[in-house]
C-alpha cells in the first residue's frame, strides 16, 4: 500500500510546474512526519521502534531532548521489576492468608490468647476468628502459600483494586482518574450481589457509588463511618510504582483513589505506602537494601503529622528496633499501647467495634511497620513477620512482598525462593468484566503499567521516552516530602 501511494506520487511529480512541485515538498514532508512519528515507525529508527513490543498504541510520543541532569530508567528492566511486584504480593497475599485474623489480642467478646511467635513458623495454623474452630484451608501449617508453575494466582482484595486502577487508568488514556472514572470502573468491574470480596470501608464507598455518590465524597466521615479503616492502604500502594523516584506526584496520582475511602489517618498511612513504593526506584546506591528501607521509611514518615498517632506508632516501632529490641516484643508493647491503653488518641477500642477493630489502619499500619523493619529488606523473613503478628496479617504482607518484589525483580523473587512459580493471574476470581476472561501473565500486567508511566513520565513529568534505547528520561527534581493535612 505505501509503494502504490509513492509511485503515484513519483508519477504527478513530473507533470507538475516548479512552484507545484515546492508545495509537493511540503505535503510530503508532512506525510513522512505524520507516519514516522506513529508508534510503529518513530522518527529515530523506524526497525529497531516497530521490534519494541512496549510501545503503546494509545499514546503519541512527542520527540525529548534530554538532559544531562534527567534520570534515566530502563523500561524493560523496570518491567521485570513490575512482574517481581506482583509475584512478591500474590505470595505474600496468600501466606498472609493462612494467619489473617487468627491472632487480634483478648479485649471485648472475641479473644484469641497469645499472639503468635517466630516459634510457631511451620507449626499447625489455628482457626481464624471466623474460622469456626477450622484452621486455614490454605494450609494445615504457618507456611508459605505457592501456585505451582502449572497454576494459576487467584486476585484478592490485596490485589484486585489495584489492578483495576492501572486498568482505568490505561484504558481511560488517562495519568490521573476523576471521581467518575473511579465510580464507572468501580461499579462494571465489583459484582452488585453475591460475595463481592469488599469490606468495611470499601464496601460503604460502594454503596454510596451505588446511590450516585462520587469519589472522594464516599470517604468523608458523615457518609462513610469507617473512614478509619485499613482498605485504602492496601488498594493504593501501586501509584507509587507509576511516579518513578517522584512521591509528591506519586501522591497527586492516588489522592482520589485514596480518598475513595480513607481520610486522616487512614489517608496518611495509605500516603505512606504510596511514598515507600516510589521512593523504591530512588537512586541509593551508596545504602544496602536494608539501610535503604530504613530511609526510604523515614522519608515516607515526614508525610505523618507529628501529633497524629500513625506518626507516633511508626516512632514507636522504630525507636524499638533500633534498639534492638525482639519484634515479638515490639508487637505486645504495641497491643498494650494502642489497643488497651489506647494511647496518643488511638481511641478504636473504645468504639467497641466488632474484633475491637482489627481491621483498623492504625493496629495494622503499627503491626506492618514492625514486618518491615525486622525483615530488614529480606523478602521471606518480612513475609514470614508479617503473617505472624496478627490482626489483618495478609494486608501488610501483600504490602512489603510487593514492595520488596519490585526492588528484587520477578528473577530476584524466585532466587530468594529457590524456585520457579506460576506466572498466571485470575483477576476473575474477585471482579468480573475484564478482557482475556480475567487471565493475564505478569508480563502482560507489567506492559500495562509501563505504558501507564509513558503517559506519566511525558504528560506529567514533562520528560521524554525513548523508545530505540528503551528509556525513559525523567527530570531530576528535589526530594521533599510534605506533612499530610
Amino acid at each position: 500500500m505505501r509503494l502504490i501511494v509513492y509511485n503515484r506520487i513519483f508519477f504527478k511529480y513530473n507533470i507538475m510546474s516548479k512552484l507545484d512541485r515546492n508545495k509537493m515538498y511540503v505535503v510530503l514532508g508532512i506525510f513522512l512526519l505524520t507516519v514516522l512519528s506513529s508508534c510503529k515507525e518513530p522518527v529515530k529508527a523506524k526497525k529497531e521502534v516497530a521490534n519494541n513490543a512496549l510501545c503503546n498504541p494509545n499514546l503519541k510520543y512527542k520527540n525529548y531532548i534530554p538532559k544531562s541532569t534527567d534520570r534515566i530508567i530502563s523500561r524493560s528492566e523496570y518491567l521485570k521489576k513490575l512482574e517481581g511486584f506482583w509475584l512478591g504480593a500474590c505470595i505474600a497475599n496468600w501466606t498472609g492468608l493462612v494467619t489473617e485474623m487468627d491472632k487480634i489480642g483478648n479485649i471485648g467478646e472475641i479473644k484469641t490468647g497469645k499472639f503468635y511467635t517466630r516459634e510457631d513458623w511451620g507449626k499447625p495454623d489455628l482457626p481464624s476468628i471466623w474460622g469456626k474452630g477450622i484452621p486455614s484451608k490454605l494450609s494445615k501449617t504457618i507456611d508459605f502459600v505457592y501456585a505451582d508453575i502449572d497454576s494459576i494466582w487467584g486476585s484478592d482484595d490485596d490485589t484486585d483494586i489495584e489492578f483495576m486502577y492501572q486498568y482505568l487508568l490505561y484504558n481511560n488514556k488517562t495519568s490521573i482518574l476523576n471521581g467518575k472514572q473511579i465510580r464507572d470502573g468501580w461499579l462494571k468491574h465489583i459484582k452488585l450481589e453475591e460475595e463481592n470480596f469488599l469490606w468495611v470501608s470499601n464496601q460503604k464507598a460502594f454503596d454510596l457509588m451505588q446511590k450516585g455518590i462520587v469519589p472522594p465524597n464516599t470517604s468523608l466521615p458523615e457518609n462513610n463511618e469507617y473512614f478509619e479503616m485499613i482498605d485504602a492502604q492496601l488498594t493504593t500502594e501501586i501509584f507509587g510504582l507509576f511516579a518513578p523516584s517522584k512521591p509528591n506526584l506519586a501522591l497527586k496520582l492516588a489522592k482520589i483513589p485514596i480518598q475513595t475511602t480513607a481520610r486522616e489517618n487512614a489517608q496518611w498511612i495509605s500516603e505512606f505506602n504510596v511514598i515507600m513504593y516510589s521512593l523504591a526506584s530512588y537512586n541509593r546506591l551508596d545504602l544496602s537494601i536494608k539501610d535503604k528501607i530504613v530511609w526510604m521509611a523515614n522519608q515516607a514518615r515526614k508525610r505523618l503529622p507529628n501529633n497524629s498517632y500513625s506518626a507516633k506508632m511508626f516512632d514507636f516501632v522504630l525507636g524499638n528496633y533500633l534498639n534492638k529490641i525482639p519484634w515479638e516484643q515490639t508487637r505486645d508493647q504495641l497491643y498494650k499501647k494502642y489497643q488497651v491503653a489506647q494511647e496518643d488518641d488511638y481511641t478504636i477500642t473504645s468504639k467497641k467495634m466488632y474484633c475491637n477493630g482489627c481491621f483498623a489502619a492504625g493496629i495494622n499500619f503499627g503491626s506492618s511497620i514492625i514486618s518491615l523493619l525486622y525483615g530488614e529488606g529480606d523478602i521471606k523473613e518480612t513475609i514470614k513477620i508479617g503473617a505472624l503478628c496478627g490482626w489483618d496479617s495478609d494486608n501488610p504482607t501483600a504490602t512489603w512482598g510487593g514492595l520488596l518484589g519490585f526492588i528484587i525483580g520477578k528473577e530476584g523473587v524466585e532466587k530468594a525462593f529457590g524456585r520457579k512459580f506460576s506466572e498466571k493471574f485470575n483477576i476473575h476470581r474477585t471482579r468480573i468484566n475484564f478482557p482475556k476472561e480475567g487471565i493475564y501473565t505478569f508480563n502482560e500486567i507489567g506492559e500495562i503499567g509501563v505504558f501507564v508511566i509513558d503517559r506519566v513520565v511525558q504528560e506529567e513529568m514533562k520528560g521524554g521516552i525513548d523508545l530505540v534505547k528503551d528509556v525513559w528520561y525523567i527530570p531530576e527534581t528535589e526530594l521533599t516530602i510534605e506533612t499530610g493535612l
